[in-house]
């Protein structure tokens, strides 16, 4: 076994920290996985991880080996891709993490039309409620609004969008529209509960002036698009973004309110980590789901 092999394999279980799922992606046994590792820690003298009946943790040499064992394959992929770059097509693994909402309405989609324009490619796409952490989840690639604060995250801009307050006409012509940001304490307002942000909070600002409302309603679920059609059959005011209720908006099914109060930034970037900044793959799929996202998607 080269050192190649034995890097490509050891990313491969502490991206899984399972040796059963590392085993069942490459086609072999979990005891043969065990026996490569052990032979790859004897081989260099440290023990890089710690087995668990279920589950495998990094050592502090197995943290050394990954951060720059990966910089390795990463530059390997991009010197293949060099070579054969006269096959004008990328090749290769991509493991994408995105939201429930987004993902299954858009993300999936172009990944669809992606895997059809560049059939040497395999994307694995992987939806959560929260955001997974990168490194330690192994993703290469995640879908994340609004601001980026992690600074050894790199992002791209793939889409403008903001966050709106909004409810159907019929609604508004019951109850009136509220004019401040407090009003909304008076209205049956459709909550989402998810990630771990504070239920029911809603933070606005203009200008200099910031204001934060606890809002309540008799309906409230985990799910955006829920929330969304019950805006729409005028069961209260819902807080969404602009991609997903923009073509309501334009045919009048919603109607935004306190406009001159702005909400918390809600762009769409892709996030990877600095180490991927040269991947040939990435980068030709950043550039796709861009281009794709702006064609496609109007918000508002």
């Amino acid at each position: 076994m080269d050192s190649f092999s034995d890097l490509n394999l050891f990313a491969l279980v502490a991206r899984h920290r399972n040796l059963a799922a590392a085993a069942r992606e490459l086609g072999v046994t979990p005891p043969s996985i065990s026996k490569r590792l052990a032979q790859l820690e004897q081989r260099l003298g440290v023990r890089l991880v710690n087995r668990t009946t279920r589950r495998v943790s990094l050592t502090a040499e197995g943290e050394i080996y990954l951060a720059n064992g990966s910089r390795i394959l990463d530059d390997l992929a991009e010197l293949e891709h060099l070579v054969t770059q006269s096959r004008a097509e990328p090749a290769g693994l991509l493991r994408v993490n995105a939201s429930f909402g987004f993902g299954r309405a858009q993300i999936a989609p172009a990944i669809s039309r992606f895997s059809e324009r560049f059939p040497s490619m395999k994307v694995q796409l992987h939806l959560t409620d929260r955001p997974m952490s990168l490194q330690e989840e192994g993703f290469d690639l995640g879908i994340r609004f609004g601001d980026v604060p992690d600074a050894r995250i790199n992002a791209r801009l793939l889409l403008k969008n903001r966050r709106l307050v909004c409810a159907s006409p019929a609604y508004l012509k019951r109850h009136g529209a509220p004019q401040t940001p407090h009003d909304l304490a008076r209205h049956p307002c459709l909550v989402i509960r998810e990630n771990e942000s504070a239920y029911g909070t809603w933070h606005f600002s203009r200008g200099k002036k910031s204001e934060t409302v606890k809002v309540d309603g008799p309906l409230s679920s985990n799910d955006g698009s829920i929330v969304t059609q019950w805006a729409l059959e005028g069961r209260g005011i819902a807080m969404r973004s602009g991609w997903e209720v923009g073509t309501h908006v334009r045919q009048g099914e919603l109607v935004p309110v306190l406009n001159e109060w702005a909400l918390p930034n809600a762009d769409i970037h892709a996030v990877y980590l600095e180490r991927h900044s040269l991947s040939a793959r990435l980068r030709t799929f950043i550039d796709f789901l861009g281009e794709e996202l702006r064609g496609r998607v109007q918000p508002l």
